[in-house]
């Protein structure tokens, strides 16, 4: 194990941290995070309008009348609707940001961008949503390029407000982007496409996201998120702009085919991952918790560790185990770390695929507990019994890693009072 960890930070750590501060997947991964309260408070706004609980239902509907669903519908408008304008800003903002230029400046003409390519007409939702990201790093690298030649600068008197002589200093490098994207759609037309949107979702999106949909990309996603972070390397936050890429359309379809009485077609989301497999935080650690208080009690320095963590544990949030037990290059725990959630997302993912849990829908917060966030994600019993049985499946696998781990312990004290 110690020649694998040396051999690991030697040739393979190196690399993976310039990943994990890649300016462009920074810039997403920050955006998408701006928007996450938006896309919780959508897919609880489809879950109210579509709880599969008759007597709901009818009373909802002996209230308020067959309108009730307008209100979900309208917070639905407003969060999930335009969200692919959000991140077209937000993806340039950050990236300009980045570049030390003017970040408001290039989300506004990112923006300006977007909806020069039609998104007027389709594409504000998330099936814009890879266009969006595609115009907000094109935006943000044409734009700070251009807005930092002295050519290009319209120089304004003295005592001109430091606001308007900012916005004239961006006035031609905005002109030459927006029009260059308008360029692009008028090319586009040319070629006899209609909407661009539609065209682009059809062709790359789609085909992408139903490639992520697959038991390969899950088990990739379980395995990859707690082997980086082995090596202490924040996994969630490297494979965050990934996940929300197909995060948002996945939770948009199935919403939608919800809503037309049809079957969630995506399986692989957000709240899948953090429902089923994320229980605790990355590795289902909430397992290991649990293990430790059941077979490793003679552990005192696991012990000291678990009490602390028990607490924020039930909320997902599993730094104190990760840095404190730790988690990072244990190599005892490593083995468990890493089968425990590839196991996990399997279970998930087939008794989904067989129809014994339904797709999950909606995304709760993050810091939900396990059990409840499988029943709110899923809006079935099912899917908090399916929690429950992944929690039972990490128990067991975490056992027998943290008996080894105390009887090493034991005999270092045993050692130590000799």
């Amino acid at each position: 194990m110690d020649k694998f960890i040396n051999f690991m930070e030697k040739h393979f750590i190196p690399y993976a941290s310039k990943i994990g501060n890649q300016r462009h997947l920074i810039a997403i991964r920050d955006a998408f995070t701006v928007t996450m309260p938006l896309m919780i408070l959508g897919a609880l706004a489809v879950m109210i309008n579509n709880l599969p609980i008759p007597a709901f239902q009818n009373f909802m509907k002996s209230i308020f009348g067959g309108s009730w669903t307008g209100f979900g519908a309208a917070v639905w408008n407003g969060t999930f609707g335009i969200l692919s304008v959000f991140i077209a800003f937000l993806v340039a903002y950050n990236l300009a940001k980045g570049y030390g230029k003017d970040p408001i400046g290039a989300g506004v003409v990112s923006v300006a961008s977007f909806f020069t390519l039609g998104a007027a007409t389709s594409g504000m939702n998330s099936s814009g949503l890879f266009i969006a990201l595609l115009v907000g790093i094109a935006v943000a690298e044409i734009f700070t390029r251009l807005v930092g030649n002295k050519k290009l600068v319209i120089k304004m008197p003295d005592g001109v407000p430091p606001a308007v002589a900012t916005s004239f200093a961006s006035l031609f490098p905005a002109m030459i982007t927006i029009a260059l994207f308008g360029l692009i759609a008028a090319i586009v037309a040319a070629f006899g496409v209609k909407d661009m949107f539609a065209a682009f979702y059809a062709a790359v999106q789609e085909p992408f996201m139903g490639l992520a949909n697959s038991y390969g990309s899950a088990l990739f996603i379980a395995f990859i998120t707690p082997f980086l972070w082995f090596f202490g390397l924040h996994g969630a936050n490297m494979i965050d702009p990934f996940m929300q890429a197909i995060n948002a359309p996945a939770i948009a379809a199935n919403a939608d085919a919800l809503s037309a009485g049809k079957t969630a077609p995506y399986i692989v989301n957000k709240p899948f991952i953090d429902s089923f497999v994320n229980m605790g935080g990355t590795g289902v650690t909430i397992g290991l918790i649990i293990a430790i208080y059941l077979v490793g009690r003679k552990n005192k320095p696991y012990m000291v560790v678990n009490n602390l963590a028990a607490a924020p544990g039930i909320f997902n949030i599993n730094e104190p185990l990760m840095f404190g037990l730790p988690l990072v290059l244990n190599p005892i725990m490593f083995i468990p770390f890493i089968i425990t959630p590839t196991v996990c997302v399997t279970t998930a993912y087939f008794a989904t695929s067989f129809g014994w849990v339904p797709v999950a829908t909606v995304m709760p917060p993050w810091v939900t507990p396990p059990i409840i966030g499988g029943f709110l994600a899923t809006q079935s019993f099912a899917g908090g019994l399916l929690a429950a049985v992944n929690l039972v499946i990490a128990v067991l696998i975490y056992m027998p890693f943290v008996s080894l781990a105390t009887r090493q312990e034991q005999k270092k004290v045993k050692a130590a009072e000799a």
